[in-house]
């Protein structure tokens, strides 16, 4: 059996083995999407939960020791 030969058989067996590491990167692609649809409708969920419960939109602006919110609230 020629070299040639031996490359031919090697490549065919080759071309197999790519489709099948082809076919797991898809499969892995799709489960990245699925996943990521999962998060941004977990996330989109949890902002409207936070919207619910402070719907004024003013989640992360208080400041510790702010005089001027502590006189507003009449606690100065």
């Amino acid at each position: 059996m020629s070299f040639g030969r031996l490359m031919e058989i090697y490549q065919f067996f080759w071309m197999f083995e790519s489709h099948a590491q082809q076919r797991l990167a898809w499969q892995d692609a799709a489960q990245a999407r699925t996943a990521r649809e999962r998060a941004e409708a977990l996330a989109a969920a949890q902002l409207r939960a936070m919207l619910d419960a402070n719907p004024s939109g003013q989640l992360g602006n208080a400041q510790l020791n702010d005089p001027d919110g502590l006189e507003q609230s009449g606690l100065l």
